[in-house]
């Protein structure tokens, strides 16, 4: 497995890929990889013939008062983990190689709508990050599939829309959450916890379960539901970010009618921030 750092070698190696028509996929990534993006990887390995994952701390998603300067870089442990799990090519490459002009001159890129709300409303230009840096990876490698995790549903169907708005030739692939054995998603964020921290952070995905439970069993106050579910958080020790009911398809608060909904969750343990999400049908 090797790994590239520059545009110019990794457009020479795709361009011998592409003489013997492979496909090719990708996984975006930030690095601190654990089994939620070997999954992805695996998923992609199913998809195509060459598996591509970049590691790429992307400091234009990132907010003014967030962890970026203290967000893990492992690279040789993430390696290590992708050279055993089919993956083909490891692309690292310096922010200058991606904002070659700098981020306050690069283009930037909006979806709007889905990117409105939930994980949105709280991290202002957070998904205007995220679209830029999938776009510039995207015509970097100019892949045949894309493959996102569940875990961050607002950010898949950001990409989603993005992809399908600009005609990208680009099949993007969800895949689903991977968790502990006690239901906490897998996070890169996980390792801030302290050992008391870990013992709550299950409550997420609990009360997550128990709302979609009622969901699906007929009970129709959502908004009522919706905060049952934020106090029980906070009651629990974590501190609310949200607790939202939506509909799955446009992220807008659920109605009644709905019958696709998708119930999203972000809270805080000390300072780390982490989100889940369930999706039900009624």
């Amino acid at each position: 497995m090797r790994t590239v750092h520059s545009l110019k070698e990794l457009r020479a190696i795709l361009r011998g890929y592409r003489q013997q028509e492979k496909t090719i996929g990708l996984v975006p990534t930030m690095g601190n990889l654990h089994e939620g993006h070997i999954s992805l990887v695996r998923k992609a390995a199913e998809a195509a013939d060459i598996v591509i994952t970049s590691i790429f701390v992307n400091p234009m998603q990132f907010g003014a008062n967030e962890d970026l300067d203290t967000y893990p870089r492992t690279l040789i442990g993430d390696q290590e983990k992708l050279g055993t799990a089919g993956n083909t090519l490891v692309f690292a490459p310096s922010a200058e190689e991606v904002y070659p002009d700098g981020l306050a001159r690069h283009t930037r890129i909006v979806v709007p709508e889905v990117s409105d709300g939930h994980c949105g409303a709280s991290r202002p230009g957070h998904f205007e990050g995220v679209a830029t840096v999938v776009s510039v990876l995207f015509n970097m490698i100019q892949p045949d599939f894309a493959v996102f995790g569940e875990k961050d549903f607002q950010q898949l169907a950001v990409i989603r829309k993005m992809t399908r708005d600009l005609m990208m030739p680009v099949e993007v692939i969800g895949a689903i959450t991977i968790r502990e054995e006690d239901g906490l998603a897998k996070s890169s964020r996980n390792s801030y916890l302290s050992d008391e921290e870990r013992k709550i952070a299950p409550a997420i995905y609990q009360e997550l379960q128990s709302t979609a439970a009622k969901i699906a069993n007929g009970h129709g106050d959502l908004q009522v539901l919706a905060k049952e579910a934020g106090d029980n958080l906070r009651n629990a020790g974590l501190r609310l970010d949200y607790f939202n009911i939506a509909n799955s398809q446009t992220l807008k608060p659920a109605t009644p009618e709905d019958s696709n909904i998708t119930l999203l969750a972000a809270a805080y343990l000390g300072t780390t921030r982490l989100i889940d999400n369930i999706s039900v049908t009624r």
